[in-house]
């Protein structure tokens, strides 16, 4: 698929698309990290098999207590994360701590290891309500550098993945890429075209996307494709003019004098007070 261009005047556009369809309001919610045990070996990532890190999963009880403090904090939307492993984050697992969990919180999601379908009817049964699947990159040849080893290496069945979400239906389906890995028009513009896919195929589902932006990690990895804030900002604004009805997530990993800029254009939903490692919330703060 040809790169998409950008116009700067499509900034000036964005915010009334997205008035027009979302409003002033933005949800906030709260990552929490149930594990660090991972089978895949990626190269950008910090939780890469071959890292060598203190590996740690909690407990469903020491999940239910590091959601009972992002609850004190106002919290009611709560993603469960955790690296690919099958079985430390197994479906058993994952059920245990959503059973925990449901009674004190608005909405749970879960951005893990990609199931089948008749898991996520399981999870879904226990309190799930949406599911976070990035593609990482569309461009299969750099796809192919990225990911050395494991499930996750198979880039046609990563395709697939968040069909299985919808066909379960799932009530929130949350797609994206991770900015930094390739062209991010190219890949812009094949996300784009995934997502109206699904759409088409199942309307029912409601999807938001994602742009994280990599960042300095325990893998060393050098980032081959960086995105400046111009360029972020931009594609943003692209976003929600072409893809008016879907939500657009921001994270943590971005400044808040950069959010405050970006809130306008079209994003309606952020990640707050984010700890990256299981047991985060409830240790000290590092310096």
């Amino acid at each position: 698929m040809a790169p998409l261009r950008y116009e700067y005047t499509i900034i000036k556009k964005s915010p009334r698309s997205h008035l027009q369809r979302f409003g002033k309001t933005i949800q906030l919610y709260a990552p929490l990290y149930l594990s660090n045990e991972c089978v895949d070996t990626c190269t950008y990532c910090g939780f890469s098999r071959e890292n060598r890190i203190e590996r740690k999963t909690l407990t469903p009880d020491e999940v239910l207590s590091e959601a009972q403090f992002l609850i004190h904090q106002n919290f009611q939307h709560i993603l469960l994360v955790a690296g690919e492993h099958p079985k430390h984050v197994s479906p058993d697992y994952l059920e245990a701590c959503l059973l925990k969990l449901k009674p004190f919180v608005s909405a749970l999601s879960i951005e893990v290891a990609p199931f089948e379908a008749a898991v996520y009817r399981r999870l879904t049964q226990a309190g799930l309500d949406g599911v976070v699947m990035y593609q990482e990159t569309y461009d299969p040849e750099i796809y192919a550098k990225m990911h050395k080893g494991g499930p996750k290496k198979d880039y046609q069945q990563r395709i697939l993945a968040p069909e299985e979400v919808a066909k379960a239906g799932v009530r929130q389906l949350g797609m994206g890429i991770l900015l930094g890995l390739a062209d991010h028009q190219k890949d812009a513009a094949a996300l784009i075209k995934h997502v109206r896919h699904i759409q088409k195929k199942y309307w029912q589902t409601e999807i938001t996307i994602s742009l994280p932006r990599l960042r300095p990690c325990a893998s060393s990895f050098e980032i081959p494709h960086p995105v400046s804030d111009e360029e972020f900002i931009e594609l943003i604004a692209m976003l929600r003019c072409e893809l008016p009805e879907v939500g657009i997530v921001l994270s943590t990993r971005e400044s808040p004098a950069l959010r405050d800029q970006l809130i306008g254009l079209g994003i309606t939903r952020m990640s707050a007070g984010s700890r990256l490692e299981p047991g985060g919330y409830q240790q000290p703060e590092k310096v």
